[in-house]
């Protein structure tokens, strides 16, 4: 069995990672090579503390190296398609209007940007699934008989960890909750948190995407949010259908 000390300080490690990033790169520093720095490090670190844990890789995240194929792609589809449907949707609805003043991107330029809009949305994806979900999976020695309590834990540590967005009200919070939802789903019927990442790195990328090819002015920023929630609802409900619980029982010792 683990030493509870161990898990508590590479949790507080991995934490002090994330937040620095936000807190120490751009709200004290206001430089974004320094988040992207600690980001990327709150990731690196991620794997010899796995090792510590008594781990291989990054398997005290459940995030085993051979499985990326089976999750990571669909999910990553399912989430972009859901933001761009939510764009369109929030066009027809009138919470969205084009942006007439954004530049036309060209595919060539498309081309050329993707792959650091690939990497800037994936490392924070990955880093903070791995410190709000793969953790508390399997890292943390929890034995979780309940998918759904693990999915509503997970889904509340992630909203506590945007930690400079609580300031914003009870929306926020929901919104985040309801974001959280389908990746812990993901995560625990796919028994592997390249599900979850799938899911999480796919909206960001619809992000940076969506920005690009349908450039958009919000109206109002509470409609915007609950077209937000509907497409995690959505991805919820396709999570629920596409996956099943894996059989056998979450490993918390080796």
């Amino acid at each position: 069995m683990r030493h509870s000390w161990r898990v508590v300080l590479a949790f507080v490690l991995l934490w002090l990672l994330y937040q620095a990033a936000e807190g120490l790169g751009m709200r004290w520093l206001h430089n974004t090579s320094v988040r992207d720095v600690l980001m990327t490090a709150s990731v690196l670190v991620a794997w010899p503390l796995s090792r510590w844990l008594g781990w291989r890789g990054f398997g005290a995240y459940a995030l085993n190296g051979d499985g990326w194929w089976r999750w990571l792609p669909g999910c990553l589809l399912l989430a972009v398609l859901a933001k761009f449907a939510a764009a369109w949707a929030g066009l027809r609805l009138g919470v969205y209007v084009a942006d007439a003043q954004a530049a036309v991107v060209l595919p060539a330029d498309l081309m050329a940007a993707l792959p650091m809009l690939l990497l800037v949305t994936f490392v924070p994806s990955l880093a903070e699934d791995i410190l709000t979900r793969g953790y508390w999976y399997r890292a943390a020695g929890i034995r979780w008989r309940s998918g759904a309590l693990f999915v509503l834990v997970s889904a509340g540590i992630f909203v506590l960890n945007h930690i400079y967005r609580l300031g914003n009200g009870l929306q926020e919070w929901l919104l985040l909750f309801a974001f959280g939802l389908p990746y812990a789903t993901a995560l625990w019927r796919s028994g592997s948190l390249w599900a979850a990442l799938g899911l999480h790195w796919g909206w960001n990328l619809g992000n940076g995407l969506q920005a690009s090819l349908m450039p958009v002015e919000l109206r109002s920023a509470h409609a915007g949010a609950l077209l937000s929630i509907a497409a995690h609802l959505a991805m919820l409900a396709v999570v629920l259908l596409a996956t099943r619980r894996a059989s056998k029982v979450i490993d918390v010792g080796q």
